[in-house]
């Protein structure tokens, strides 16, 4: 990992609604990680734990983003860390709108006031074959037990719109449907209630990592999905089991707004670096 491990490697500590990440800073140096020192890094005993790993590097925009999951597999986008780092980056910068880019494509961020930051995700992915699917099939209600919603946000997603969400045993029923075989990338998977035309009650197995206490992409898909099949308007509050999150499908895609932390800020030691293997 470049000198980290003779010299250490700095990071941040951030979470969004209790979706939590460790972020490094990679603007000013060369920095490649390994599965192992991924999934030593998202060790909650060992290591200091992360439902994803973000990088910052310099790219087109005034950052460039890549994320990790705590399994070690890459993902194309993560709502809430864009969030964190959007905030971050702002204060850094003092400015109050930044261009992000992913490989999910361009994401715009704004202060949109009172602690709350919004970011722009794109426009979601709604045919079979980008999503991506294995065959072609009626995204709007998959030949699947319980008929769910598939939607991409750069990353797949499979929503099951139920009675009460807080029934479901999320930690059986999760994994179940992300590997199923019709998610050849496997897939998040949300279960979602409505509650009235504009608030929607959700919770989230996230593919690579497991119940978390919320997900920005997920709550996007599942904004999207309620609002394909006539469940809800475009523009929804979503509780998730770790706060509120604002999601608003605009013409220019689909806009999410909430809080964020920087918890802390901290330095891996070479020690701990040197054992991951």
């Amino acid at each position: 990992m470049n000198d980290a491990r003779d010299t250490g490697l700095p990071f941040m500590k951030m979470h969004g609604l209790g979706n939590d990440f460790v972020v490094l800073d990679a603007r000013a140096r060369d920095l490649r990680l390994s599965p192992a020192q991924i999934t030593g890094i998202a060790d909650r005993h060992r290591g200091i734990g992360f439902d994803q790993l973000a990088v910052i590097e310099c790219g087109a925009g005034d950052a460039h983003l890549t994320f990790y999951n705590a399994d070690g597999s890459v993902s194309a986008s993560c709502g809430n860390a864009t969030r964190c780092i959007a905030r971050y980056l702002m204060d850094e910068s003092n400015r109050q709108s930044l261009h992000l880019t992913t490989a999910r494509g361009d994401i715009h961020a704004v202060d949109a006031g009172g602690g709350l930051t919004s970011v722009n995700m794109g426009q979601p992915q709604l045919d079979w074959q980008d999503i991506p699917l294995a065959e072609a099939v009626d995204t709007l209600e998959l030949p699947i037990e319980g008929g769910p919603v598939a939607t991409g946000m750069g990353n797949p997603h499979c929503t099951f719109f139920v009675e009460d969400a807080e029934a479901v045993p999320l930690e059986q029923f999760g994994p179940r449907y992300e590997h199923h075989p019709l998610y050849p990338q496997r897939t998040n998977v949300q279960v979602a209630s409505v509650i009235g035309p504009d608030h929607i009650r959700m919770r989230v197995w996230e593919r690579g990592v497991g119940v978390t206490l919320a997900s920005g992409s997920s709550s996007c898909a599942t904004a999207v999905a309620a609002a394909r099949r006539g469940l809800t308007g475009r523009e929804v509050r979503i509780d998730l089991d770790g706060g509120t999150i604002l999601i608003d499908w605009r013409d220019d895609g689909v806009w999410m707004t909430g809080a964020t932390a920087h918890v802390a800020s901290g330095t891996f030691t070479p020690e701990f670096l040197a054992s991951l293997r």
